[in-house]
């Protein structure tokens, strides 16, 4: 008999995960337990945790922690009962979440806390960001952040700063998304957002509460092929603001390198706001930013070079998509008339991509000036990175021959 292929990813999978968990960490006869619980919501009367996990067939449970504390060296872990995805308020769910529909929340969750002024959207899809954007309002921000890959936003997960208003919702609504995390959702908007029936709608506490985890740390836990576990802590961006970082400067055999030209209010502003975007964003990443908006991301690949050509590739294909969408009501893949294809093709080349005058962030050292050279063929004019490779000076010197700028965070941002 032949399977029912769409029956499986409705199916709500029943697991055998235990209500509660303990997991303890021993040093003699000092003894800290973490204590958990499993998590369920009753949906359609249904109680149930998680549908399933990364793919039908595969159990999964989500479990909060309720007590205990971790203290390892300097580091603790969040005190108990600070909830946030792992206790999410669904106001609209017209199915259980599954498992990555909880990590693209949890991953957009990651990347919004260290933007709480300014209107800010991102949307994630497979646990890595595919638009992320600020602007002056909450619409104009979703607006820029999904157009800068409405491709990859089909049913990702959008995560926006400030209470959604009608205007934001209907925008959201006309498009097919699978979860949307905000503070607070305006009168009305519920309504709106109704017309996706299957659309996750998720209220977090206020956005200053959110804000409250930038710089705390929990226990990340890897699980190995054999049952083994590689436990470390999270990672903590420790760049935050301008005063952080470091105009790129070093030195190679007595001789002093030094770029040429320091960043601008914009371009400090860009660069900032990428290298907190890709904290998020799986390694080796490399992306480009301008005017607050992502322009292209490349993620885990396995050399820079190769990344960052990714992330290129990536922003003419969109740019030539939102060119044909805006003008055509049409997506690029589906346009036939072979003039305005061409005509198309021909404007986005003229703005590389939209590249020109972009910031260019990578989450580790340039190893070679090859990668810096691919940006700076685009008109890139500054570059974020770590800093620390023997041939820093190369990428200074590359920056220099084309008039851009750099800074290094002396910080690594890997996610694996």
């Amino acid at each position: 008999m032949a399977k029912d292929l769409k029956q499986m990813y409705k199916t709500i999978m029943d697991d055998h995960f235990t209500p509660a968990m303990e997991i303890s960490f021993v040093d003699g006869d000092n003894r800290q337990t973490l204590f958990y619980e499993k998590v369920s919501w009753v949906i359609e009367e249904v109680e149930k945790g998680l549908r399933y996990g990364e793919n039908p067939g595969q159990e999964a449970a989500l479990y909060r922690l309720v007590n205990g504390n971790l203290a390892l060296g300097d580091a603790k872990t969040i005190t108990p009962g600070k909830y946030l995805v792992s206790d999410i308020e669904l106001l609209q769910s017209g199915k259980h979440p599954g498992k990555t529909n909880l990590t693209d929340a949890d991953n957009s969750l990651n990347i919004l806390r260290y933007f709480t002024d300014t209107p800010c959207a991102v949307i994630v899809k497979h646990n890595n960001p595919c638009g992320a954007a600020r602007a002056a309002s909450l619409e104009e921000a979703y607006n820029k952040a999904y157009m800068a890959d409405r491709v990859a936003a089909f049913g990702g997960c959008i995560a926006l700063n400030k209470a959604v208003d009608k205007a934001t919702a209907e925008a959201i609504a006309s498009q097919y998304a699978e979860v949307v995390v905000a503070p607070e959702f305006e009168d009305g908007v519920i309504d709106i957002l109704g017309a996706r029936k299957n659309l996750r709608v998720i209220r977090i506490n206020a956005i200053d509460r959110l804000q409250s985890f930038i710089g705390d740390r929990v226990v990340d836990f890897k699980s190995l092929m054999d049952g083994g576990i590689v436990a470390q802590w999270s990672f903590v961006p420790e760049t935050l603001k301008k005063e952080d970082l470091t105009v790129a400067s070093t030195e190679y055999k007595g001789e002093t390198f030094t770029v040429d030209r320091k960043p601008t209010a914009q371009e400090y502003e860009d660069m900032l706001f990428g290298w907190l975007v890709e904290s998020g964003i799986t390694s080796n990443s490399v992306i480009y930013v301008k005017d607050n908006c992502t322009v292209g991301i490349g993620t885990g690949e396995q050399d820079r070079v190769g990344v960052a050509e990714i992330a290129v590739d990536k922003a003419y294909r969109k740019l030539c998509d939102r060119y044909c969408f805006e003008r055509y009501n049409t997506a690029f893949a589906d346009m036939t008339d072979a003039d305005k294809r061409a005509e198309i093709e021909a404007d986005v080349a003229e703005v590389k991509g939209g590249l020109i005058g972009s910031s260019m962030i990578s989450d580790a050292f340039f190893p070679f000036r090859d990668g810096i050279d691919v940006g700076l063929r685009q008109g890139v004019k500054a570059v974020i990175q770590p800093g620390g490779s023997l041939n820093d000076y190369q990428s200074i010197q590359a920056c220099n021959e084309n008039g851009a700028t750099m800074v290094y965070t002396g910080q690594r941002s890997f996610k694996h």
